[in-house]
C-alpha cells in the first residue's frame, strides 16, 4: 500500500489517498476533487477543470497519467 496526495496529482491539498495501484489513488483524488466541489470548495475547480480535461484530451491527458504512475511507483510502501 502507498499514499500519494491530492497535491502530488496536481491538486490543491494534502488529502492523501492510499492504494496497492496508482488508479486506484487516481480514482479516489478523481472523487476527492467532485466531492469538494460539490461542497462549493472553489480552491479544488481548476483541479477538477484539468482532471475532466485530460480526458477529453488523450495524448496529453495520457502524459499526466503516465507521470504519475511513475511517480506512485517511485513511492515507499507505507
Amino acid at each position: 500500500m502507498k499514499t500519494m496526495t491530492c497535491k502530488q496529482m496536481g491538486g490543491p491539498c494534502d488529502a492523501p489517498f492510499q492504494g496497492d495501484k496508482a488508479d486506484e489513488v487516481i480514482k479516489a483524488q478523481d472523487s476527492h476533487l467532485k466531492e469538494m466541489v460539490a461542497q462549493g470548495d472553489e480552491t479544488h475547480r481548476s483541479a477538477m477543470e484539468s482532471m475532466q480535461g485530460r480526458w477529453k484530451r488523450p495524448v496529453s491527458g495520457m502524459g499526466w497519467y503516465l507521470k504519475t504512475k511513475k511517480a506512485f511507483a517511485a513511492l515507499p510502501e507505507d
